[in-house]
């Protein structure tokens, strides 16, 4: 709705995002690690079955497939790239899905999948890759260790995502792209286990593909968090029967973000409304102070509301944090 009520100057502020966007994409492309040759992962049987043993070949599956992607970089001369690769192979370390071609796709397992009750799968932002994927990871684990040894964390990087300073990261495109990948994702995690508490948390432009996949996505919960918008002006208009919910810290740059949508003759510019805003009509959970790559930081509050979202339970407010 926002788009209609002042769209002189919503275009004029998304244009300005988007020609600044575009001057910086030839500066952030050369300096990101140019694309590293792998080798095609084998090709696996949908997700279907999560007993412990099936995860097991699984996980052992895709291990052999990182240690030929590790291999390739290392022929390329990409040592950073073959260091991380190497420290994915580590026995405690669980893949259900991995691609190490271009930026990379991955599905890591973070607790015992084949008995958890609850599961939260992490749908990142931009400028998340095989070479950035410290963050996605880290905050993966903090995650799990909040909610315990009852619950999973699946840290799925299933798409290509959109670099920070560049074009794509104001438009929807890569986000219709990645809908698909994240729906099947889901319907395969729900086919392998049908009981399961399902939680999808959507962090930055995660949450557009959030947006994107949530008509009739089969989850619990959908949680929108540093969000710059998810494609739509209210939560109905997702069209999910998942409670939505939504939180921004109060040190997040997102909250500066232009809202609104605009349809041009070569697409869409600009992602949909606030989600935080009263009128978007989500759950809104407090997030404490912390800017926009700090809400899966251990101690903080939104870490913790987070997880206590996941595991249904009702979110808190700063001072009142459960231990």
């Amino acid at each position: 709705m926002a788009s209609r009520l002042r769209p002189p100057r919503l275009l004029r502020t998304l244009l300005a995002a988007l020609v600044a966007a575009s001057v910086a994409v030839p500066v952030a492309g050369a300096a990101r690690p140019a694309a590293v040759p792998a080798p095609a992962p084998a090709v696996l049987a949908p997700l279907r079955d999560a007993t412990a043993s099936a995860l097991t070949a699984r996980y052992a599956a895709n291990r052999e497939g990182i240690r030929a992607a590790e291999r390739t970089a290392a022929r390329h001369g990409d040592r950073a790239r073959a260091a991380a690769l190497r420290a994915m192979t580590a026995p405690a370390r669980r893949f259900l899905t991995f691609d190490g071609r271009g930026g990379g796709r991955t599905a890591e397992v973070f607790g015992d999948l084949a008995r958890a009750g609850r599961i939260a799968v992490l749908v990142p932002g931009s400028d998340t890759s095989l070479d950035r994927y410290e963050r996605l990871w880290a905050g993966a684990e903090a995650l799990h260790r909040r909610l315990g040894d009852r619950a999973a964390v699946i840290a799925w990087l299933g798409y290509e995502t959109p670099g920070t300073l560049s074009a794509d990261v104001v438009t929807p495109a890569r986000a219709d792209a990645a809908a698909p990948q994240l729906r099947r994702f889901i319907e395969e995690l729900r086919t392998a286990r049908p009981s399961a508490h399902l939680a999808v948390l959507c962090h930055s432009y995660g949450s557009v593909v959030c947006g994107r996949a949530a008509p009739g996505l089969a989850v619990d919960d959908l949680v929108l968090y540093g969000s710059p918008g998810v494609g739509v002006d209210s939560a109905a208009a997702l069209h999910t029967r998942a409670r939505v919910w939504a939180g921004r810290g109060g040190s997040d740059w997102v909250a500066h973000v232009p809202h609104g949508r605009l349809e041009l003759p070569f697409g869409t510019l600009g992602l949909g409304a606030d989600p935080v805003a009263p009128a978007f009509g989500a759950r809104v959970f407090p997030a404490g102070c912390g800017g926009h790559s700090a809400y899966l930081s251990p101690g903080s509050l939104s870490l913790a509301n987070l997880a206590r979202i996941v595991t249904g339970q009702a979110p808190v407010e700063e001072g009142r944090r459960a231990a």
